[in-house]
């Protein structure tokens, strides 16, 4: 069982802005190792290629053995991809961001990459990126069609037997408003997609964010997290006017947000997860925040070892969940 000594947590590179080679102005190459230094600095020894930074499936093999040299020269480890905004079933470009998934897999396996997050989430509209948070506009919604809904299940399923025969898992973003965006549809697709290799990444920052009624945060990690294999961890604090009918979220740390994280690790440790933690933040130092997550999640919440002689025992930080 992983413990706060080992659990691997890694660094989002949502903080780094666009790396892309595409739009660099000088050399790709110095812009990665700076931004992987910026994040080896913030005391991670694991990061998350989250590809709003470079998107992968897209790189050349030089560039792919560039980036490979930037990790090692950095000494950090890839323990995670988070592939966004790429829906499968986008009426347009659906076909097009599958192809991505599967040469992101490839890339994944060759860079020893365990786990490959995806979802149904698509591009930011005009009107969300004119706005401070982009949430208080609304985005895609996916439709009510059951033609639509086994396309998921079909693509994802191709995903996740790609994913199966590489080593890798495929893990399922929780995302509004798509078919991942509530914790009874997330938990029905996974099901109907039915293979091991695929799971659910539970971030629920995404679902409480809303400027709307949204599901209570401990129904939706009670109800996901037996399917979870992989956890985008955030948080934001929510307040609510039920009289006026306003909403206002912004994001914070996961100490002071809406979401109990210390709760959530007791319910996610409950179900068996053993996955990797990527923390994120949206908003001012994020890389900062993230690592300020990270002290949290490791120094006061996830469990711990009881260090006795002969001893073997993990116990949870301030909860009852023993093992």
């Amino acid at each position: 069982m992983l413990t706060a000594d080992d659990w691997p947590i890694a660094a989002a590179l949502l903080s780094q802005g666009d790396a892309h080679p595409a739009n660099a102005s000088g050399s790709p190459v110095e812009r990665w190792r700076a931004d992987l230094l910026e994040v080896s600095d913030a005391g991670f020894s694991e990061v998350d290629l989250t590809d709003s930074w470079v998107r992968y499936g897209e790189l050349t093999p030089q560039q792919a053995r560039d980036l490979q040299d930037c990790l090692r020269s950095t000494g950090l480890v890839a323990a995670s991809l988070s592939a966004i905004r790429r829906s499968i079933i986008d009426e347009r470009y659906g076909a097009e961001n599958l192809a991505y998934a599967h040469r992101t897999l490839d890339l994944a396996a060759e860079f020893g990459v365990p786990v490959v997050s995806v979802g149904l989430h698509r591009a930011l509209t005009p009107e969300q990126r004119e706005q401070l948070w982009f949430w208080t506009v609304e985005g895609h919604r996916d439709p009510p069609d059951d033609e639509a809904w086994s396309l998921a299940v079909t693509r994802f399923r191709e995903l996740g037997r790609h994913a199966a025969e590489l080593g890798l898992v495929l893990s399922l973003e929780l995302y509004e408003h798509t078919y991942l965006g509530t914790a009874a549809s997330a938990v029905r697709l996974v099901e109907d997609i039915g293979l091991d290799a695929v799971g659910l990444n539970p971030d629920v920052g995404n679902l409480i964010r809303l400027h709307e009624p949204v599901e209570d945060w401990r129904a939706i990690v009670e109800a996901t997290m037996p399917y979870a294999n992989f956890w985008h961890a955030k948080n934001y604090t929510r307040d609510e006017d039920a009289a006026a009918g306003l909403v206002s979220t912004v994001p914070t740390s996961l100490e002071l947000g809406l979401i109990d994280y210390r709760e959530a690790v007791k319910i996610a440790v409950r179900s068996g997860f053993q996955g990797v933690i990527c923390v994120e933040h949206y908003g001012g130092d994020g890389l900062s925040v993230s690592a300020s997550n990270r002290d949290y999640l490791r120094g006061r919440i996830l469990p711990r070892r009881e260090y006795a002689p002969g001893a073997s025992r993990v116990r949870q930080t301030h909860g009852k969940v023993e093992g």
